[in-house]
């Protein structure tokens, strides 16, 4: 069974920083393209930043310039550094994994973590 398994999440005040972490198999890092979406209650699942197995980062315009998404490609995990937060980045946090291997897609998720910014 395929975890991802995250960290990270909390409590800040606005201006604030946090990082997230997540963590997969070698196997399932390896080959995949790896993100952050985020769920606030009453809206849809977003894309909050997404970084491919080569290392190209793409962000939602929300939150250019404020976060950072960064592999570790020796630890198998991804990083999000979250700066300068705003109540309105309050939401559950969720790692995915894009896995793409002999024409096969397959997606992950982790269980999700919390982050609520206050003012």
């Amino acid at each position: 069974q395929v975890q991802l398994v995250e960290h990270g999440g909390g409590l800040v005040q606005a201006g604030g920083s946090l990082r997230l972490s997540c963590a997969t198999s070698r196997n399932i890092f390896l080959d995949s393209d790896m993100g952050w979406y985020r769920q606030s209650p009453g809206r849809q699942r977003e894309l909050v930043a997404k970084i491919t197995s080569g290392g190209i980062e793409n962000y939602a315009d929300s939150v250019k310039g404020r976060f950072t998404i960064s592999r570790d490609n020796p630890g198998n995990r991804i990083f999000l550094k979250m700066e300068g937060l705003k109540p309105e980045d309050t939401a559950v946090y969720y790692c995915n994994a894009d896995y793409f291997t002999s024409g096969t897609h397959r997606e992950y998720w982790g269980q999700g973590t919390q982050v609520t910014v206050t003012d």
